[in-house]
Parts: structure tokens; sequence; C-alpha cells
């Protein structure tokens, strides 16, 4: 029997076997496919996790830079308040606790400082470091509140806690140094001001020699310079 017999003697076997043949290709065309997707989908996942690393990664990178920046400034923030206080003498005239170690608060808030400038680096980008970084924010923080607490107890307190005759004596020391520092004033005038001033302030109001160098280099011109009418003697 030849296949074009047995073909035409069992031609109804053509349909079951095509049905199973045509059932096998689907059934492989569509694992194949579902194959594809899943591998698809896999390359999206992996693309997904590695970009999304690099975006979180620069999220937290950003997020140090800001904070970086702003405990520096927090910092830069405070010595300028202290700053204002140290570079005028009147200012510690009236408010003398500033610079009193006797005081406990006064004592935390200069002690506090130290440990802040202490902490600051030179490279900001040495506080990209986690721990560096918040060590010197925790320092930053105690600075603040120790300026804060007393800068409030100088500014409660001023000068009461002085006599009366000692009271007028600081009163007639910011008078001096009003004159010391008036450009108007004469040579004499600005000299014996500024020395009358540290005489009354003597024993009574510490100023930080960062003060006194600040005072005396912006009066310098009077007080180091001859008076005009010796200069044009020697001319």
């Amino acid at each position: 029997m030849n296949a074009f017999e047995f073909i035409g003697n069992y031609w109804w076997l053509v349909f079951p076997i095509g049905g199973a043949l045509g059932g096998s290709v689907r059934a492989f065309t569509y694992n194949a496919r579902k194959w594809d997707e899943r591998r698809r989908q896999d390359k999206i996942e992996l693309a997904r996790i590695k970009y999304g690393a690099r975006a979180v990664a620069a999220e937290q990178a950003e997020a140090t830079q800001h904070e970086i920046e702003r405990t520096l400034a927090r910092h830069h923030a405070v010595s300028e308040r202290w700053l204002s206080y140290e570079l005028d003498v009147a200012k510690l005239i009236d408010y003398p606790l500033m610079t009193d170690m006797r005081e406990p608060l006064t004592l935390d808030f200069h002690r506090a400082k130290r440990d802040a400038d202490a902490l600051r680096p030179d490279d900001a980008a040495e506080l990209k470091d986690p721990g560096l970084l918040a060590e010197y924010r925790d320092a930053v923080r105690r600075y603040e509140t120790a300026f804060d607490l007393a800068e409030q107890e100088a500014r409660r307190r001023r000068t009461s806690d002085f006599t009366v005759a000692e009271q007028q004596a600081l009163v007639r020391a910011k008078k001096f140094i009003a004159l010391a520092d008036d450009p108007a004033a004469t040579h004499a005038e600005r000299q014996s001001a500024y020395l009358r001033a540290t005489r009354e302030l003597e024993g009574l109001v510490v100023l930080p020699t960062a003060t006194t160098d600040a005072f005396e280099q912006r009066i310098a011109g009077a007080i180091d310079a001859p008076p005009p009418e010796e200069a044009a003697g020697t001319a």
C-alpha cells in the first residue's frame, strides 16, 4: 500500500493528527511569547533597580550637602551674633555677663563655641562622612542653645549685679569709649578717653583680647600717631 492509498483509505486520520500538530505549534508559540515577555519584564525590572539605586544615591547626596550647608550657616549665624558683642566695647559694658566666666551660662556658651569651632573642618567635603556630620551638627546645636541662654540672662540682668558706684563707673567708661571712637575728637582727647575708659572698666568688665585689639586698631591712627602740631614740628 503506497502513501496515496493509505491516505485514501485513512483520510479521516488527517483531522486529529493535524489538530494535534496545530495545538503543539500554538502551545510552542504561546510559550515562546510568554518567555520573551518574561525576559522583557526582567530587563525592565533590572533597569529600574539599577537606575533607581542611582537616583536614591543622588537624592541622599543632595540631602547630605544641604544638611552640611545648613549646619555651617547656623554655626556662622551664631558666631556673627557673638561677634556683635566681641567687637563692640560699649555693648559688652551694657551686657557684661557675656564675658564673665564666673557665670555658669557664660562658661557653657564659651565651651560650646570652642567645641563647635574645633569640629568645623577647613574643607566642608569632610562632613560628607555621616559620623563627622552628626557630631558637628550636635555641637552646633549646643552652641546655639548655650548662646541663647547666655544672651537671655545677660540681657535680663544687664548691670544689675553691680553696686551703684560700679554702675556709675560703667556709665563713665561708656562715655569715654564713645569719645575715643569719635573721629571728630582731637588726638589728645581720644587718647585720654581710651586710657580713662580702660581704668574705669578695670575689675568690672572683662574685655577679650579680640575686643581690645579690634578697638585699638580702629583708632590706632589717632592714638599712635603724633599730634598734628608735633608732626609739623618734626617736618
